[in-house]
């Protein structure tokens, strides 16, 4: 240990004279570190490799106290140069064999004089399978356990019998009678376990399990009994002959370590059998549990898959706490299970109470949702992560108070100053942080969803599937700089430099900037044309000199279909006016022309009439709102007056209103004889044929006057 303590000041003298070099570097601009100092990130780093240095240390200290091996070599050397160790050792090893060896001898011959005594109890035990059939075993049993223990005691007689014949000394008397207390102890008690499995004999069998389990125990137990007794004597022995403290605990501790490996190879060995006695029942068919129920029967079906990780672990915690010698260690972990168990139980129920009020934050009957209807719907969104982060804090909260439990201090980590309070701090405040974008988003999200919904009440469909055309984009707008501004936020709070993270940030947005000022100026143009509701899928408009239906509305521009079918693409930065024709609501104008004989009013008046017997009829019932607006004469012409008026329609209903409107008041008026005014064409009459008419005449005689030429020749 001195030379381990001596050797990091040797180890860091080579590397002194490296000291100058960073004066050398004096000149150059330090970099600025990644972490800055004594922030959350950096106190975090340097606590875990603080923690791992000390978990390792308490590691090889446990792996030290586990086997002293050199402290068996020094006394294993000691006893081979001492004369007087070696004579002590030769007088305790032939006297202890003596008084063994025939103590074994009468044991084996008392217990094949009782043989046939025994043999006589297997026949005579009962064999009907009857409820009283328990208690006649017993008695039949205690002659058993009793004929087991005779030879036991015929052992100890003849050893204790023997002691005055040999005449050891003190040291062997000693180690003879720790032998025998030993080995007639292990006897009795593998006696007591033949009585209750009885693996030869199941007539005579207390605890009812089959014969392989119950060959399989005595196995086990043997094992067990023959690790531990084996261990034990060695340890002792080797005390009484002058073995070192040392040496002894590094006996105990090797069987103890060997013994709960057989007991770990054991559990694994039944993992299998246990769990399926650990695991629920199958449901019968169509069988639906309740909650509670439910409940229960995970707990089982979890106990099931893990009892042996929860044994095993108890198994090295107990050898642990007995190799490195704790204070009051076993007390310690037996507290320690039974508030492990009661922390697991609490932290379950929590979760699972967390569990059942979010399921009624789902459930659309309940009385929650009627009071708030939108409830359920918004919930279902942040109810998963919101579970998943309460079970993450719950469990962080569990695993404080087990850390606790067992001893390491973990309430301490988080006292004023030290890096557990600085991280709770910080992850409260990204927490917070965290809150608040998220009720800004609801907040703007709730808005757009009232608008839509004041929308779709107006009867405005294309309106509001256009709004909803633009929300995705808008959520994901509002989305990318919530997450951005959350993500440096949270960056700063543990202690990172966002400086050159929002340097470049802003170098990448005047780039931006600079090179698509067209684009950028068409989409800032139509998000407010759109968030204005001046255009709509299905309008009629003009817009940029050009004029159609709106087919089409992007986040740049817009799409028109003219009438004869052309296509016009629309930029919004072109636009500087819009004019909308099927906005609300519109007016078909009527302008009549009628000779100066006619009866304004009487004109008037059917025109009236028409627009009266179009309203009763279904197919422009809902077409046009009003009756027909009359306004009057509006000029005097060179053949006629003018006649004007209007009819409120539909947006979209006015042309097809206005067409058939037209076409009755010509077809009324003809009737009534009402002249409407119009200049007559006089027909022309032909007084010689069109020049088309005689070059096609001509040519074809040109051909036969060549013809006749050539015939003459």
């Amino acid at each position: 240990a001195e030379g381990a303590e001596a050797s990091p000041p040797q180890a860091a003298q080579p590397a002194a004279p490296a000291a100058p070099a960073p004066a050398a570097a004096g000149d150059a601009a330090p970099n600025e570190p990644l972490i800055a100092p004594n922030t959350v990130g950096a106190q975090l780093l340097s606590g875990l490799s603080g923690r791992i240095g000390g978990i390792t240390d308490h590691v090889l200290a446990a792996v030290q106290s586990m086997a002293d091996l050199p402290a068996l070599w020094e006394a294993a050397s000691q006893l081979a140069r001492d004369p007087v160790a070696q004579t002590r050792m030769l007088d305790a090893a032939w006297k202890v064999l003596l008084l063994v060896g025939l103590g074994l001898v009468a044991e084996r011959l008392v217990m094949r004089a009782f043989g046939r005594f025994r043999h006589w109890l297997d026949v005579a035990a009962p064999r009907e399978h009857e409820s009283w059939t328990w208690l006649k075993r017993l008695p039949l049993v205690l002659l058993r356990l009793l004929l087991d223990l005779l030879p036991i005691a015929a052992f100890g007689l003849t050893v204790y019998g023997l002691f005055g014949l040999v005449k050891p000394l003190p040291t062997t008397k000693l180690v003879g009678l720790m032998i025998a207390h030993v080995y007639m102890g292990s006897r009795a008690a593998f006696a007591l376990a033949r009585a209750l499995l009885s693996p030869a004999s199941s007539h005579l069998r207390l605890i009812p399990c089959s014969q392989e389990a119950a060959a399989a125990s005595i196995g086990w137990l043997r094992r067990l009994m023959l690790v531990g007794v084996g261990g034990y004597v060695l340890a002792e022995t080797g005390l009484f002959l002058g073995l070192p403290w040392a040496a002894y605990d590094a006996i105990i501790n090797v069987t103890l370590l060997v013994g709960s490996l057989l007991l770990v190879r054991l559990v694994l060995q039944q993992r299998e059998a246990v769990a399926s006695a650990l695991r629920a029942k199958p449901l019968e068919p169509g069988e639906v549990p309740d909650r509670t129920r439910l409940m229960l029967r995970g707990f089982r079906n979890r106990l099931a898959e893990t009892w042996h990780v929860m044994v095993i672990l108890w198994l090295v915690a107990g050898w642990a706490v007995w190799a490195l010698a704790l204070e009051n260690g076993f007390q310690r972990l037996l507290w320690g299970t039974v508030l492990t168990l009661l922390i697991i139980g609490a932290a379950k129920a929590l979760d699972e109470g967390f569990i059942r009020v979010s399921e009624r934050l789902l459930d659309p009957t309940h009385d929650l949702a009627k009071r708030w209807p939108g409830l359920p719907a918004r919930a279902a969104t942040y109810v998963p992560p919101l579970r998943a982060a309460v079970s993450v804090l719950i469990g962080a909260a569990a695993t404080v108070l087990l850390l606790e439990t067992w001893g390491l201090g973990a309430l301490a980590w988080f006292s004023a100053g030290t890096l557990g309070n600085r991280l709770v701090q910080t992850l409260f405040n990204i927490a917070c942080t965290l809150m608040l974008a998220l009720v800004v988003w609801e907040v703007t999200n709730s808005s757009i969803q009232r608008r839509l919904a004041r929308l779709a009440r107006d009867s405005h469909a294309a309106r509001s599937a256009r709004v909803r055309t633009l929300l995705p984009m808008l959520r994901t707008v509002l989305g990318v700089f919530i997450l951005v501004f959350v993500v440096l936020n949270a960056l700063s709070q543990l202690g990172l430099n966002v400086a050159p993270l929002l340097a470049g940030a802003g170098v990448v947005g005047l780039a931006i900037g600079f090179g698509s000022q067209t684009l950028v100026k068409d989409v800032i143009t139509g998000v407010f044309l759109l968030l204005e509701d001046a255009v709509a899928v299905g309008d009629v408009v003009n817009v940029g000199g050009k004029g159609g239906v709106v087919e089409h509305l992007s986040i740049r521009s817009i799409k028109l279909r003219d009438g004869d079918g052309s296509i016009h693409i629309v930029p919004f930065s072109t636009v500087t006016t819009v004019t909308n024709s099927t906005r609300d609501f519109a007016f078909a104008m009527v302008d009549i022309l009628v000779a100066y004989e006619t009866d304004t009013d009487r004109a008037g008046a059917t025109i009236k009439e028409i627009v009266a017997e179009m309203r009763s009829e279904a197919r422009f019932k809902t077409a046009i709102r009003d009756e027909f607006d009359f306004w009057g004469v509006d000029s005097l012409g060179q053949v006629g007056v003018q006649l004007r008026g209007r009819v409120r329609t539909e947006p979209t209903q006015r042309w097809p209103v206005q067409r058939e409107l037209m076409r009755r008041v010509k077809r009324r008026f003809y009737e009534m004889g009402i002249n409407i005014p119009h200049q007559a064409l006089a027909p022309l009459e032909r007084s010689a044929r069109p020049p088309e008419d005689e070059e096609d005449e001509s040519t074809p005689k040109a051909p036969a006057k060549k013809a006749e030429a050539k015939a003459a020749e």
